[in-house]
């Protein structure tokens, strides 16, 4: 399913038209886009866990030439999911 089929999906489920399923997708996107960079968790229960996790920096090696290289540290955003959204889709 992409943007599209969602907003479509939003739009029949709650009985609204298109555009504002769009705008409440958009701004609830924004907000859990917002709340992460500030370093918090979005929960939503019944459905999961959005959070901000760091990787540290560790040496790899470049698989051109096998010498060692240092990959940077960085933060990335990880899901997990609520009992319920693990039980339907089971």
């Amino acid at each position: 399913m992409n943007k599209t089929e969602l907003v479509n999906a939003i739009a029949a489920n709650a009985g609204l038209t298109k555009v504002d399923a769009k705008k409440a997708l958009d701004a609830t996107l924004a907000a859990i886009t917002d709340a992460l960079k500030a370093g918090d968790k979005v929960s939503l229960i019944g459905f999961g866990t959005f959070a901000v996790a760091a990787r540290p920096a560790r040496q790899g090696i470049n698989p051109l030439n096998k010498k060692p290289i240092t990959i940077a540290a960085k933060k990335l955003a990880k899901f997990k999911a609520g009992a319920e959204l693990d039980a339907a889709v089971q």
